[in-house]
């Protein structure tokens, strides 16, 4: 196979994150090229849709974080085989695509109108949201969403709910997913605890 490029924020945060996860816990080799925020708007105009990440393999440049996901997941051991968890894997993430496109829509404010839309947000997509991800894992037999099954929608659900503690987002509560989703939190350190994650984050951060 075609050694993968991936381009994405120098930042253990957003649609990327996921994707280095999935290569390095499936033990495929990519080039994981970092660039800033800088780099980005002066190179914006020559990525497709004009967004990252974007994937370089098989001698073309791919977007879009959820196909990437799907592709390599079963590679990497990480897609249900079962068509259930399959749907409830592609619901999850479908989900967390809208939440961040919300999320997106307050970027760039500032002072009472980062202030007003952050509360609004909150209020109107980040508890209902939590909530149901709270009902979702509740239902299931294990730490994951697929049981005892780690999948790609684990890793996406995963890189989501842990910015809530670490306070990155301004007027957004960083007790949310502990009161609002306390199912989400479990399932956060069992993510954070599994062996791939761990050698991942010990060999970015070493």
């Amino acid at each position: 196979m075609t050694k993968p490029k991936l381009t994405y924020f120098d930042i253990h945060a957003g649609r990327g994150e996921p994707v280095r996860l999935m290569f390095s816990i499936g033990g495929i080799e990519f080039e994981d090229h970092r660039i800033s925020f800088d780099e980005f708007r002066q190179m914006k105009q020559e990525y497709p849709f004009t967004a990252v990440p974007v994937l370089e393999y098989a001698g073309k440049k791919m977007t879009q974080s959820n196909a990437m996901l799907r592709h390599f997941g079963p590679r990497c051991g990480l897609w249900p085989s079962d068509p259930i968890h399959a749907f409830r894997s592609d619901e999850v993430m479908g989900a967390l695509e809208d939440v961040g496109h919300k999320f997106g829509q307050t970027m760039g404010l500032s002072g009472d109108a980062l202030k007003e839309a952050r509360e609004g947000l909150v209020a109107n997509t980040f508890r209902p949201y939590l909530r149901t991800f709270n009902t979702i894992l509740e239902e299931v037999d294990g730490p994951f969403l697929c049981g005892d099954e780690l999948t790609v929608a684990d890793l996406k659900l995963f890189v989501f709910a842990r910015r809530f503690p670490a306070g990155i987002m301004d007027h957004v509560p960083t007790d949310l997913v502990a009161t609002e989703a306390p199912r989400l939190a479990a399932h956060c350190d069992a993510v954070a605890n599994h062996e791939g994650v761990k050698a991942y984050y010990a060999r970015v951060k070493g």
